[in-house]
């Protein structure tokens, strides 16, 4: 009997559902505003340089379960009930991933590797079984990944039975095994490797995805932020604070928003090599997008909560959410338009200037020049839209 699930689900091509996103992939995303709130919470416990090596091994966690499960509704379509009962159950375990983070180092290790284990293999393994009867290339591409999955799920599990000196080595072993992966093309002995840039991607769809995610993070962002205000006692400093968040959320809003969101999907259609440059721009770029605006939240309730109290883990915490956004946002449009953005070149000289003046000054006046950095950044990133005649995104 022929392995492979008899009905099509293939997203179909030249139709109006082929760049759609679906309903249902919005309801996956759901999972993760509380994912990242988790996770923000985790970094602002944990401001250490080992909890800044546990929180940056969740976040390349979640986010490889993000992208990865983008990637598989970009080739099945979400519609057909067989993809969107699977999504649903994604989700699910999705979920089970978040509610672990906070313990994900000590009593529920094993629930978030198993948890993460499962939607990585389980996911593939899916995709292979589903297009294996109607796109043979492409299902014997991901069963590279499959193999390469399954070897980096021995490390997770091994990892959450283990001492936490063992399990953190081991975590970062197995992220590092997938990034591995993904960079060399999943090679497999005796059948090579897979040809990343001969995969059709919808550039529409990928793009609207991952701008959605960038939303959502910068929803969570807010949401913690507002949170801790309503926890504080009101004062001249926690105003000032909640304000200052909220002008810097818009800040990056703008500085993604204006025109580098709307490009991507245009330069990935007319790109020669369409998956090898979709993989770069939203598979590994993103991750320093996502992961600044959630530092960016992580300072905001360092403001808060010791506005006149500087520290390094404060100066780190602050700067560095702003920082890692404009390294993130500079990259992504160099990849896309093969050229360094001024606006965000000159915004992370300015923040280096910031940082060295932080012994003179507070938390709170701190983030309120990170804030401003990021306004001039997106003043500057309009003007320079509009002096080369580019069209406005938004």
């Amino acid at each position: 009997m022929t392995f492979g699930l008899r009905r099509d689900v293939l997203r179909p091509h030249e139709t109006p559902r082929d760049d759609r996103v679906t309903y249902v992939e919005l309801f996956f995303d759901l999972v993760f505003v509380f994912a990242l709130t988790q996770l923000g919470a985790y970094l602002y416990e944990h401001q250490t340089p080992l909890g800044a090596l546990e929180g940056a091994t969740l976040l390349c966690a979640l986010w490889w379960a993000w992208v990865s499960t983008t990637w598989v509704t970009n080739w099945l379509d979400p519609v057909r009930l067989p993809v969107r009962a699977v999504v649903i159950v994604l989700a699910f375990i999705a979920y089970v991933m978040s509610v672990s983070i906070a313990e994900a180092y000590g009593d529920r290790a094993w629930a978030f590797a198993i948890a993460y284990v499962v939607l990585q293999v389980g996911r593939t393994g899916f995709l292979v079984w589903a297009m294996a009867r109607h796109d043979g290339p492409a299902a014997r591409d991901f069963a590279h990944v499959f193999a390469w999955a399954s070897a980096g799920a021995v490390l997770w599990i091994v990892g959450a039975l283990l001492p936490i000196s063992l399990q953190l080595p081991l975590w970062m072993a197995a992220v590092a095994l997938e990034l591995l992966g993904s960079a060399l093309g999943y090679p497999m002995p005796g059948r090579g490797r897979v040809s990343i840039s001969a995969w059709d991607v919808s550039g529409p769809h990928i793009a609207e995805r991952t701008a959605l995610f960038v939303l959502i993070a910068l929803g969570e962002g807010l949401l913690v932020t507002g949170f801790a205000f309503v926890a504080t006692e009101s004062s001249v400093e926690a105003v000032v604070a909640i304000g200052t968040a909220l002008v810097a959320a818009a800040a990056c809003w703008w500085i993604y928003f204006d025109h580098g969101e709307r490009i991507g999907s245009d330069v990935i259609e007319a790109s020669e090599s369409p998956g090898r440059l979709a993989r770069t721009a939203y598979t590994w770029v993103h991750l320093a997008v996502v992961g600044g605006i959630v530092m960016l939240g992580v300072g905001d309730k360092e403001v808060l909560a010791h506005p006149h109290e500087q520290s390094l883990p404060a100066v780190v915490t602050v700067l560095g959410g702003p920082l890692l956004f404009l390294v993130g946002t500079l990259l992504f449009r160099r990849v896309l338009e093969r050229r360094w953005a001024r606006a965000q070149l000159g915004g992370l000289l300015v923040l280096a200037v910031v940082a060295a003046f932080t012994p003179l000054i507070d938390p709170l006046t701190t983030g309120v020049l990170a804030a401003a950095v990021l306004v001039l950044t997106a003043a500057g990133e309009t003007v320079e839209r509009v002096r080369r005649g580019r069209p406005r995104g938004g």
